[in-house]
């Protein structure tokens, strides 16, 4: 057991390792989890990180390091004797800080965790890899006193391998967690949802055998409902391996052979494809097997694309019918992060009448997505370009990317995802618009299959609201946010509103909305009662019927939510109010507004 806070200098790498390439499908992978109690330490100042000039101690130069040994009378090792891990409190994993203790409510800094564990090798000859979901928002990230690297992005997952660390008895994994906001981060300083920080997702061991399975795109070709079109890439093989691809029901079983890089690419057509659908959520069992191992997923088929003001599913134009969700059990004031917390926000939205969901603004865990493939809701995946990114800094585009690979790495197969989304509310401008068009083809490089949006603003000109931003030219999908009403706006006038939108391009209100107090009642002229908020979505909804090419919508928000930023007493109180259900999981009236509405857009859309 771990007696002290000790940083190993001995085998500390002296610069930064980035993970590696991620492991998809982990939960059919030969996994052990970590999730759990973990033992934590805060520490506001970084004195575990930082020496007393600031240097951090796992990145001094060794030639630099003999006073610093002498000083602590440690060859190869620094003790801090203020910490001590095993007389620390704890935290369970997965979970916020933020929810499980009221000193760290508010709390912005680091916070180390330390988890200690035995762990028995099935066969000699694997190799192991430690697994986070997401650590919000950056991790550095140590096993047996070795750092293993950094990973920056609090809301996609990351792998390092430690098969050379790993031991069976007496392992402690240390993780620095830092959740400060900073200009350049991606999402920046100023944001309007809890700073959630920690080890917010599963945290697991992947045993896999030397060459293994590591990646694979199994979706219909683009242009095409009868080819299956992919790769499937293995990690440490040699040219002209065996890769099974077999889907049973399809009577697909292909043999493939990898390339010198160990991958294989594919093509197999087929003519018995029952497509993935919100009324026939088909998912196929999909098996991969190579000599060393089989792998399962289960996978849907469906096209989605986009014609003048259409969105096709399946080459059937639709509407969607949404609603906007983050990632956060309001009744738990929590951090969402399993799959009954997806359970409880996806049936929701399918009681409300919707068949796709928006999830804000950050990819959410994997539960949510995997669940929405079952139920049958589409699903707009967002990484945190929010508000006003630093969009000159290099670096800052840099780690947006890197969010944006990550996002589709994990979720690439999924087929509810329909649409990758770029940002949220940015403020055009040339080097705005030079970020978010590196942004979409850097996604399009990554998959062709999917639609591209981002949630821009519209402006207000002579009596008329007009959307002509820019980056529209390179959407397939031209939604933005309006508040009418709630941000300025009349509601007697928004059902005769004028509108002015540059491009011939399906429409999506990607949010709307106002606020009001789960069981504060009064007129409808009177805001923050259920009456105000019920008359506001009357008014709304007439106006969206009649903006052209409209073929979507997503109220903001589901429930209510946590954000420093809505304080007024009595009525925010550290809530933002917005939710058509409140963090008691009390429906408003105008939830049933918005279910009596998707009802009659179902009916013209059958």
């Amino acid at each position: 057991m771990l007696k002290s806070f000790i940083i190993i200098l001995l085998f500390s790498l002296p610069f930064i390792v980035l993970p590696q390439d991620l492991i998809t499908n982990t939960t059919n992978r030969n996994t052990t989890t970590l999730n759990g109690t973990w033992n934590y330490i805060v520490d506001p100042y970084e004195t575990g990180y930082y020496n007393y000039r600031y240097q951090p101690y796992d990145q001094l130069p060794e030639k630099n390091n003999s006073a610093f040994y002498n000083n602590y009378h440690a060859k190869d090792k620094l003790e801090l004797v203020e910490y001590d891990f095993d007389k620390s409190p704890t935290l369970t994993v997965p979970g916020d800080w933020n929810s499980q203790h009221d000193k760290l409510f508010y709390y912005e800094g680091t916070i180390w965790y330390k988890r200690s564990f035995d762990y028995q090798v099935s066969k000699m000859s694997n190799r192991q890899f430690v697994y986070f979901g997401a650590v919000n928002y950056k991790a550095e990230v140590y096993l047996n006193g070795i750092k293993l690297g950094t990973h920056e992005g609090g809301f996609t997952p990351f792998n390092f391998e430690i098969t050379s660390i790993l031991k069976e008895k007496d392992n402690y994994l240390v993780v620095k967690v830092d959740n400060k906001r900073f200009k350049e981060a991606i999402p920046t300083i100023n944001t309007d949802w809890w700073n959630y920080g920690g080890i917010t997702r599963d945290v697991k061991i992947i045993e896999e055998p030397s060459t293994f399975i590591q990646d694979y795109s199994i979706q219909l070709e683009k242009n095409s409902n009868k080819t299956i079109k992919g790769y499937i890439s293995l990690n440490n093989a040699k040219a002209d391996e065996n890769v099974n691809l077999t889907i049973p029901e399809l009577d697909i079983n292909t043999s493939l052979k990898t390339d010198g890089n160990g991958n294989v690419q594919f093509e197999i057509p087929s003519k018995k494809i029952q497509y993935w659908s919100p009324e026939f959520p088909k998912l196929y069992d999909v098996f991969i097997k190579t000599g060393y191992q089989t792998l399962k997923d289960e996978i849907g088929f469906r096209t989605i694309e986009t014609m003048g003001p259409d969105i096709l599913l399946n080459g059937k134009s639709i509407f969607l019918r949404g609603i906007c969700i983050h990632e956060e059990n309001a009744m738990r004031g929590a951090r969402a992060y399993n799959d009954a917390d997806a359970l409880v926000a996806l049936n929701w939205a399918k009681e409300l009448g919707c068949n796709y969901v928006r999830l804000a603004h950050y990819p959410h865990n994997e539960h949510i997505v995997k669940l929405a493939d079952k139920m049958g809701l589409m699903v707009w995946e967002e990484i945190p370009v929010y508000w006003t990114v630093d969009f000159t800094n290099e670096k800052s585009l840099a780690n947006a990317k890197n969010q944006l690979s990550e996002a589709i790495a994990r979720d690439k197969n999924r087929a509810s995802i329909i649409i990758w989304s770029m940002a949220n509310e940015t403020p055009p401008s040339d080097p705005r618009n030079t970020f978010l068009k590196a942004l979409i083809n850097h996604t399009k490089s990554m998959d062709e299959t999917r639609l591209i949006s981002a949630a821009l603003e519209k402006h207000y000109k002579d009596g008329v609201n007009i959307v002509d931003d820019e980056i529209g030219n390179y959407l397939d999908i031209v939604a933005f946010n309006q508040y009418t009403g709630w941000y300025g706006g009349s509601l007697e006038e928004a059902p005769n509103a004028k509108w002015d939108i540059k491009f011939n391009k399906p429409v999506v209100i990607s949010e709307f909305g106002g606020g009001a107090l789960q069981g504060l009642h009064g007129t409808t002229k009177e805001r923050w009662t259920e009456e105000y908020q019920e008359y506001l979505y009357e008014q709304n909804l007439k106006m969206i019927e009649k903006i052209p090419n409209i073929r979507g919508t997503s109220p903001w928000i589901l429930n209510d939510f946590r954000s420093p930023k809505r304080v007024l007493p009595n009525i925010q109180d550290g809530w933002n109010r917005k939710g058509l259900i409140s963090n008691h999981g009390i429906k408003k009236k105008a939830f049933f507004t918005v279910k009596d509405f998707y009802k009659k857009i179902k009916l013209q859309y059958k």
